[in-house]
């Protein structure tokens, strides 16, 4: 089952992530150093179950191809500890929310000022005393954007290429870079936007960009707590519950792991499982397959 990328209304998003207090938080946290921190760090994994939007396991649908993209990197912009399954989008302890910017209109993340990070990379760094005492059963993550290797097939000979997505619910982008091509967009790109780099073509050949039709988002916790279409908010259950006491002396690092399990998928037409973009097989999903997130 796989929902449509929708682009969050300003009304919706205003009134389902409300301002927190905590909003001047950065990626890498304020410059005073004293007390134990909230540190959370990203990990792909290509043998972690693949989910869907409802997050149950989920198969490869027939008529689509599919394989577990390379990643390069990732960015968030809105973490969210949730106590229950119970706990409406918005309504738990909201630790980061990135900064957004209204110069492309409509209000929306400000890819500028992501902190994208590799493998095993922090993408938060915050004071513990930032997460309010209590036990939380859930950890939510809004997605931003993502950059990873594909393997792909042209002329019958394999190539290797690089795309770089944007899955948040609307991104403002100056310019990025895919690979070694930079693209400038001075505008908003509404979720699904994506960049497509060939390395080392046989030919010059152009970057070309594109709009994937849908982006899994899983939310095991739907029924009770849904997340709106477009949000790209992935939700995942801390295996025994986080309990925060507001006593602690230590660090508590936090690995959000991602299952990249054929997470990126086209239309499969000859079926052979190898994606083959000049002979008219299309993206149809580029989202994660899930979230564990592991107390260390």
């Amino acid at each position: 089952m796989r929902y449509p990328c929708l682009l969050v209304s300003v009304v919706a998003v205003s009134a389902l992530l409300p301002s927190c207090k905590k909003a001047e938080t950065t990626p890498d946290g304020p410059l005073v150093a004293d007390g134990p921190r909230l540190i959370m760090k990203f990990t792909f994994d290509s043998t972690q179950v693949r989910l869907n939007n409802l997050g149950n396991p989920a198969s490869v649908p027939a008529g689509h191809g599919a394989q577990s993209p390379r990643f390069n990197k990732m960015s968030a912009h809105y973490v969210e500890f949730a106590p229950t399954m119970f706990t409406a989008l918005g309504t738990g302890d909201v630790v980061y929310h990135a900064s957004e910017t209204s110069l492309g209109g409509a209000v929306a993340i400000d890819h500028d000022l992501c902190l994208s990070v590799g493998d095993s990379g922090t993408f938060l760094n915050i004071p513990l005393s930032d997460l309010s005492p209590g036990t939380y059963e859930w950890l939510r993550v809004s997605l931003a954007y993502q950059n990873y290797d594909i393997r792909f097939n042209a002329f019958s000979l394999p190539f290797w290429g690089s795309i770089a997505s944007f899955i948040g619910y609307n991104t403002y982008i100056s310019s990025f870079q895919v690979k070694d091509s930079t693209v400038v967009v001075n505008g908003n790109r509404p979720q699904g936007y994506w960049a497509f780099e060939v390395h080392n073509p046989p030919v010059s050949t152009p970057v070309s960009t594109g709009q994937a039709p849908g982006t899994t988002v899983p939310n095991p916790i739907f029924a009770t707590s849904p997340i709106p279409a477009g949000s790209c908010v992935v939700t995942g259950a801390f295996a025994t519950p986080l309990t925060i006491t507001g006593s602690e002396t230590e660090d508590i690092v936090i690995v959000v792991s991602l299952s990249t399990n054929k997470s990126f998928e086209w239309t499969e037409l000859d079926g052979d499982n190898v994606f083959e973009p000049i002979d008219g097989e299309t993206v149809v999903d580029m989202g994660v397959r899930g979230m564990i997130p592991i107390v260390q």
